[in-house]
């Protein structure tokens, strides 16, 4: 049961005392730590499992800050998904790194430059670049989210400049570094090693009338944050238990795979977007009885991949070529 398994959770403070490492913290939120580590050492299975937008620790002062709260927090949050990442960790015993801060307050997905500088107010870049590290700021998702569609601009007045760089130490920087060092640790101690990057996503439209629109997308970059043998396997194992599944569209990945998807070192990166109809309610806000499930759909993809990724390292190349 879900509720068995955050039985450890303060929900006041948003800290799970079953985590191995804590770190950074969220200001304007008392004792509460920008992430939570839990980290595999028992189990051969280079995996990473990380929830960058499953944080829901709100200041007072983040909550009073937007126009509508109840629907930012509903269309921005990737709602629950960190109860499904937590217990397919917990099933396939690897390491899970979740996000407390919630998107809204500063997304993890996305480069520090990637800035919207017309709702900042203070100093500036002398010239900030037209290219593709910000085009998510001009679509108002950037570092911070500035507008959702069919709501417009979610905040009452401008932020600081101040209170950005506050939050990217806080926040930002030390989830960055909890994550590269756990992958770090497994590609050196497996010889290679696989962020597989979790996400949920609102219902996808149908493209055409006779054809029913993914439950699933897998993101690999287009080939270029891991194995191509990865992404084919993650969309066949999906496939195979009766999952529609889509690859690269209408998402292929972010931040976490450039920035970490790195083959020729031995690390690899997939993201994976999952429906929320799946595992929440009608109104895509609660849990539903169909959690635990989906968790255990992730958990065996996670022992497949998991599998695979360990033919990758280095000792396994060795011995294919001795034979």
């Amino acid at each position: 049961m879900v509720e068995a398994y955050l039985s450890g959770f303060d929900l006041k403070n948003h800290v799970d005392r079953s985590a191995d490492e804590t770190g950074g913290n969220i200001p304007g939120c008392i004792a509460a730590p920008a992430y939570s580590l839990w980290r595999q050492t028992s189990r051969g299975l280079p995996i990473l499992i990380a929830i960058p937008h499953g944080g829901t620790a709100y200041p007072d002062a983040i909550i009073d800050a937007l126009r509508d709260p109840a629907q930012v927090r509903l269309r921005l949050e990737d709602r629950h998904v960190g109860e499904v990442g937590k217990l397919a960790a917990r099933r396939s015993q690897v390491s899970c790194l979740l996000a407390h801060a919630p998107r809204a307050m500063i997304d993890l997905n996305r480069s520090t430059d990637d800035i919207d500088w017309g709702m900042v107010t203070g100093s500036r870049p002398r010239a900030t670049r037209n290219s593709l590290v910000n085009r998510r700021s001009r679509n108002g998702l950037g570092l911070i989210p500035r507008r959702v569609s069919g709501m417009g601009e979610i905040w009452r007045n401008p932020i600081a400049r101040e209170e950005i760089d506050r939050r990217i130490a806080a926040i930002y920087t030390p989830y960055h570094l909890a994550l590269g060092r756990e992958l770090e640790r497994l590609r050196d101690a497996y010889g290679a090693a696989l962020l597989l990057d979790l996400h949920s996503m609102p219902p996808l439209r149908s493209s055409s009338p006779d054809q029913l629109p993914a439950e699933f997308v897998v993101g690999d970059r287009f080939g270029a944050a891991c194995d191509a043998g990865l992404a084919d396997l993650a969309m066949r194992y999906l496939a195979g238990h009766a999952r529609r599944v889509a690859h690269n569209r209408p998402y292929s990945g972010g931040h976490m795979l450039d920035r970490y998807g790195q083959p020729m070192r031995g690390i690899h990166a997939i993201q994976v977007e999952i429906c929320r109809s799946l595992y929440l309610d009608a109104r895509l806000d609660q849990t539903s009885a169909r959690l635990p499930a989906i968790a255990r759909l992730v958990a065996g993809l996670v022992e497949a991949l998991g599998n695979e990724v360990l033919q990758l390292g280095p000792s396994s190349r060795l011995s294919q070529a001795a034979e």
